[in-house]
Formats: C-alpha cells, structure tokens, sequence
C-alpha cells in the first residue's frame, strides 16, 4: 500500500499533515512527538504580523495606547505574554524543529496587509524552513472597501514573498469571495505553489455577564468538511498549484474524502487537540484498511477521482444539487 504524495514538491510519506497550530508545535518535543505519530510534515504555529511591526518597542505599550477613549481595545488584542515566541525565537525555533526531526518543517507568517513583514519570510527561508504557509487573515469592514481593492491586497502579499524567497509558498485562504474559483485562479498565476482550504477565522462573542466582546475558540468538527471538499473537487485538474485540505478532518474517512475530491494532503488539528497526537496512527491504519478494501493500491491512484472534472455528475458540486438536498431531509414530526 503506497500512501507517499507529493506538496509543492515536498515528498510526503502519507497524505497526512499537522497544521499551524500553537499548543502542537510551540516544542521541540511536541514536534518529535508528531513525527513518531506518523505525520509527514508539520505546519509551524503562525507568527503574527503585529508581533514583526512592534518587534523593536515594547509590545505592551502599543497595545495600550489608546485605550483610554475605548475601554474595551484591550480585549481586542492578546497581551504580550500571549505571544510566546517573538521573531528571533520563531527563526531558532525552525532551526531547531529542522534539526530534531527528518519529516519537512513549514512555517507560518500570519498577516492582513502589504508590508515590511512579508521581508521576514526571507529570515525564514535562511533558518531552514522546507516551505512557507502565508495565512492571510483580513476581515474587511469598511464599507467602502471594494472587493477588487481586498483581492488585490492578498495578490500584493503573495507576490511580494514570490519575490522574496526561493521555497515554496502556500496560501491559506477563507472562503469568503464573490467568487472563489477566481481569487483561486488569481493567487496561482500570482506563483502561489499551493492553497489551503479553507481557514477558520476565530469568531467573537459576547459575555452577557460581563457585557464585554470576548475571543471564543471553536475547534472544528466533521462537518466543517463539506466546504473545502466542494472546492478542492471544484478546483482540482484547473489551476496549477496544488491543494491542502483543512477544517473538519478528524477521521480516517474525512482525509479520503478530501483525497478523493482532488487534495494532495490533508491537514489536521482539532482532531489532535482532542485525541492527542496518537490519532495520527489511527487515521493512516483507517486509511489503508479502507483502500486495500477498495482495492486502492495507491494515494496517487484516488487522488481527484471524485473531482468535479471526473465525477459522474459534475453538477453535484454546484447548483443543481440543491433541490434535492433540501427535499430530501424527512423531519421527524
């Protein structure tokens, strides 16, 4: 049974990759840890763009200034303690995980705006990193902004990297676009080597004791599948770069199925968080039972079967399905 993929030319033993995630890869233990679960490469905890524009001042007195005219600011932003490694650590910290372990190091820069920040991917590429993950996350809220002007701010971030480094360069994106398929088009002629489907932007709250807005952690679910795997089978066979699926992949089904619309990897977190790295084993025997089942003698040989491109039915990831989703529930009563 042949589980070996590739992405962005990273050779990969299995299709199963840990993504950016702070308490799975803030150690150089942990990291070890994941590599003796089976995982084929690791996504690094993301390094913020705040933390790369206040590196020179004192962190806790930019995130204060102001806040006397707008109590509540401060529970917009994490405190400095938060941050637990700043640039310098983050660049040892790849040296580090590049030296403990053999599986392919990526790491994480996490920014909304085109600047000197997208310089330290330079930085990263000379500690060693094997590929950078650009998590552009951007919540527009000015009603004045465009959606070309929002496009063309990701396509500026993802040039200005290209320029910089020779490794290669995913870029995770949300699903919110007029128009996915074409951002997606956009971003790959742009030189991205890969997209990740799809980020999880932390949504707020509210504490109705307190009567304060409050950051509030959801880890994903199963079902959070079903977005990436109509965009990776809409997608797959049409733009050059290659694709990683993410959100929602807790199970060995949830990676083949994501395999099967037209991923080249699969990425995991939530799942580990709540099972422990150990999972990873538990996911890979799932997969080669299923596939020897299937009389599936390879990754290479499912990988985008059920795309769009191939599926019977290509309609069955647009519009046309939706009909009969919908009159096909049975309620109870």
């Amino acid at each position: 049974m042949d589980l070996r993929t590739t992405y962005m030319g990273l050779n990969l033993k299995t299709p199963l990759v840990v993504s950016a995630c702070q308490p799975l890869s803030d150690d150089i233990g942990k990291i070890r840890k994941i590599e003796d679960a089976g995982a084929a490469a690791v996504v690094l905890y993301s390094l913020f763009e705040e933390q790369l524009r206040l590196e020179s001042q004192e962190l806790d007195h930019h995130l204060a200034a102001g806040t006397e005219s707008y109590a509540e600011s401060l529970s917009y932003f994490p405190d400095a303690e938060s941050y637990s490694l700043g640039p310098d650590e983050y660049l040892e910290h790849i040296r580090k995980a590049k030296d403990a372990v053999k599986i392919p190091v990526i790491a994480s820069l996490n920014g909304s705006t085109p600047g000197g920040w997208t310089d330290f991917a330079k930085q990263i590429e000379k500690a060693g990193a094997d590929a950078l993950e650009l998590n552009i996350y951007n919540i527009p809220s000015d009603i004045n902004l465009t959606g070309a002007v929002v496009e063309q701010t990701y396509l500026d971030i993802v040039k200005a990297v290209k320029g910089a480094v020779k490794i290669p360069v995913a870029v995770k994106l949300s699903p919110f676009f007029s128009n996915m398929a074409n951002i997606a088009k956009q971003i790959d002629d742009a030189g991205a080597n890969a997209l990740v489907l799809f980020n999880r932007f932390y949504q707020p709250d509210i504490n109705l004791d307190e009567l304060e807005v409050q950051p509030s952690v959801l880890l994903s679910t199963p079902q959070a599948l079903r977005l990436p795997l109509r965009w990776l089978a809409i997608l797959h066979g049409k733009i050059r770069a290659d694709l990683a699926g993410t959100s929602g992949v807790h199970t060995a089904q949830d990676a083949l199925k994501l395999l099967l619309a037209g991923a080249d990897c699969t990425m995991m977190a939530s799942a580990l968080l709540v099972r422990g790295v150990d999972h990873l084993r538990t996911v890979e025997q799932g997969m080669r039972e299923w596939m020897e089942t299937h009389w599936y003698e390879s990754v290479e040989q499912l990988q985008g079967s059920m795309s769009q491109m191939k599926c019977p039915n290509p309609s069955a990831f647009e519009r046309a399905q939706y009909m009969r989703a919908i009159t096909s529930f049975k309620p109870a009563v």
